[in-house]
């Protein structure tokens, strides 16, 4: 009897012990838990963005103070503001390619505000959509005919930044004739010319803020007056870039080609370059070779040479 009851007492000395070094592990966790959420909260907000006084693009007002214009606008500038790595880089490449964009939309009278457009596209980058659409203003391979440029398996000029910053323009001019808006002329930029005007017809309205449009069409304009509200007022939103943090364009001189035939690799050694470069500096060029049967005259763009970086081959 004696031995069952020391028995016992050792068995229940254990439980208590192996239950307050439980408790007290859990507690451990729990005081771990509540410090790191106290952390959490000194150091991350989120902030409601408030609500600019006026917007407007191309110099055509934003009826802002209505509901649903507001709810569609804060939706827009909430997401680009709280996506701060992909609006970085739009700033990023933006320093590298506006000076090319800006002075193709000044010839042509179209509006600086529509080199945003360029970014909502594509983010400046040479993407092709799901359907098709392609290059910084993503054109379909059929509209990009249509404007007069040049699409096969060995030239796609929607690759071309120059020739199709003037095809938008050509667009643009064409939809702003069309309407008598700027506005209008950037939701057609989306669902095109012809669906933009039957729905104006069927609505009996021809401004942007009075149509029932489809989701990306309704959507399109508050993400333009978004990112120019951004790159207008950097600071207030919390963007920091430092000159050096910014894609530069590199110095540049053309060269013309209007031969057949041509071997691309050896062409560019010929240049002075390597084939990477070329293929940088004229993305346009789709392929290995440039039969040109028809000897047209294409230019292409080098790096000067104090821009060149070519690597020398290294021993393994």
């Amino acid at each position: 009897m004696k031995k069952r009851l020391v028995l016992l007492f050792t068995l229940l000395t254990i439980a208590l012990v192996s239950f307050n070094f439980l408790s007290t592990e859990k507690n451990t966790e729990n005081i771990k838990d509540n410090i790191h959420q106290k952390e959490f909260n000194s150091y991350f907000r989120s902030y409601t963005l408030t609500t600019p006084d006026s917007i407007g693009f191309a110099e055509e007002y934003t009826p802002i103070y209505a509901a649903d214009i507001w709810e569609r606008y804060d939706k827009e500038i909430h997401k680009n503001v709280y996506w701060q790595s992909n609006t970085l880089f739009y700033f990023k490449r933006a320093n590298k390619y506006f000076p090319i964009i800006e002075p193709i939309l000044k010839k042509n009278n179209i509006p600086n505000d529509f080199k945003y457009l360029a970014i909502i596209e594509s983010g400046l980058e040479n993407v092709v959509s799901p359907a098709g659409a392609t290059g910084f203003w993503q054109f379909m391979k059929g509209t990009a005919k249509d404007r007069g440029m040049e699409v096969n398996t060995e030239v796609d000029e929607r690759y071309n930044l120059e020739i199709s910053t003037q095809a938008a323009c050509d667009y643009l001019q064409d939809a702003y004739d069309k309407f008598g808006s700027w506005t209008m002329a950037a939701a057609s930029y989306n669902v095109g010319m012809n669906g933009l005007q039957r729905r104006a017809t069927e609505q009996n309205s021809n401004n942007y803020y009075d149509l029932y449009l489809p989701m990306e069409t309704s959507r399109y304009v508050f993400r333009l007056l978004a990112i120019k509200e951004i790159f207008e007022n950097k600071s207030k939103y919390g963007f920091v870039l430092r000159d050096q943090d910014l894609y530069k364009k590199i110095e540049t001189k053309t060269v013309s080609l209007s031969k057949k035939d041509v071997d691309l690799f050896a062409y560019s050694d010929i240049l002075g370059i390597n084939y990477k470069i070329l293929k940088q500096f004229n993305p346009w060029i789709r392929d290995k070779k440039l039969t040109n049967k028809s000897e047209k005259t294409y230019t292409i763009i080098i790096p000067k040479e104090h821009e060149i970086n070519i690597f020398k081959n290294e021993k393994n």
